[in-house]
């Protein structure tokens, strides 16, 4: 799982310890990509952003859903899970390997009749992707130098009032350091997101950074 790097331990703890927990089957998930992927296990959100995903889809009401970026699962799991009505979420990702797990766990978790899946590089996957009926709420969560194609791409899909959350844009604290020549990707569309006239938005320190916009 991510930790709060930026933030001091015993704080990052007592966050973790007053937010509401994971289940058994995310925390089954959570143990399977760490045994699977490794190194790569820190791609998956954290057990905070979980809880928070699936509080603001059903705050929300959000019934058209975009995922970039799905790796193992767990964020899919927790939008599918706050979706209500004739929600549905749409995910896009390049693994075949890393979303096959993505794909038992959606059945074990009772979602995947509300996901659809759709693989290759989402610069162009999501130009495919029908403009009508709008998107409610997108989670971007994927390679970092694509953020703004993709940012840009659900922004002309996304309805007035619709929200798109953007993971990692903390750096694990490293944007605030001009010295680091690593966060300049991210420090740039963090600056691009804050200067666009479309959106009202605000970064929260939650994780790695999770980015909050909200389409005028």
């Amino acid at each position: 799982m991510k930790a709060f790097s930026f933030l001091n331990a015993d704080v990052a703890e007592y966050i973790a310890g007053h937010t509401t927990p994971p289940d058994a089957l995310l925390t089954e998930l959570a143990e399977v990509t760490l045994s699977a992927t490794g190194d790569s296990a820190g791609m998956q959100i954290s057990p905070e952003q979980g809880t928070f995903l699936t509080m603001i889809t059903q705050i929300s009401g959000a019934r058209n859903v975009v995922e970039v970026g799905t790796f193992t699962g767990y964020s899919s799991i927790c939008i599918a899970r706050g979706l209500t009505g004739e929600g549905r979420l749409t995910c896009f990702d390049v693994s075949d390997e890393w979303t096959s797990i993505a794909r038992k766990y959606w059945e074990k978790a009772g979602v995947a009749h509300l996901i659809e899946l759709r693989l290759g590089p989402a610069a162009e996957t999501l130009l495919e992707f029908p403009v009508r009926p709008e998107v409610d709420l997108a989670f971007i969560d994927a390679d970092k130098g694509g953020y703004p194609v993709y940012y840009e791409a659900i922004m002309s899909r996304l309805a007035p009032g619709g929200i798109i959350l953007v993971d990692n844009t903390l750096r694990r604290g490293s944007v605030a350091d001009y010295t680091n020549g690593d966060a300049a990707t991210m420090r740039a569309f963090n600056d691009l997101v804050y200067r666009d006239p479309r959106v009202t938005t605000t970064l929260l320190p939650i994780a790695d950074g999770l980015t909050f916009i909200r389409k005028h």
